[in-house]
């Protein structure tokens, strides 16, 4: 029952601010309209692909660690890639691919991760004291 011009004009921006910002995802949920018809995007999150900093520091220095994991902000300072799960067996793997077999094994096992630490290819022994 709004109006469809200016739907369209909001799904644009929201695709340019995906592309001219790097983003890695935008999600508005819920988008609502109100008793005029007016779309309102009640609620949003974005995130931005940590390669694309140098590009976006103004977006870059207005994050918010408190708001994370502290275990992946501690892992990030070392260049590590750190996922918490709520399992009993800690997974340190190297690359995406081998941790997901990795944790399918533990399953099959009868455990569950509690996490993976991606420490990928490059990592050095500092990274993973």
């Amino acid at each position: 029952s709004g109006d469809k011009e200016s739907a369209g004009d909001q799904i644009r921006a929201l695709y340019n601010l995906f592309v001219d910002k790097d983003c890695t995802m935008v999600e508005v949920n819920p988008l609502a309209e109100d008793t005029d018809g007016n779309l309102i995007a009640a609620d949003a999150k974005i995130g931005f692909d940590d390669n694309a900093e140098f590009r976006h520091k103004d977006i870059f220095d207005q994050r918010d660690h408190t708001q994370e994991d502290p275990r992946e902000v501690a892992a990030a300072k070392w260049d590590l890639n750190y996922i918490g799960l709520d399992g009993n067996i800690g997974c340190m793997v190297n690359g995406a691919g081998l941790a997901m077999s990795t944790m399918d094994i533990i399953s099959l096992n009868g455990g569950s991760p509690a996490n993976f630490l991606d420490v990928g290819g490059g990592a050095k022994v500092e990274q993973i004291k």
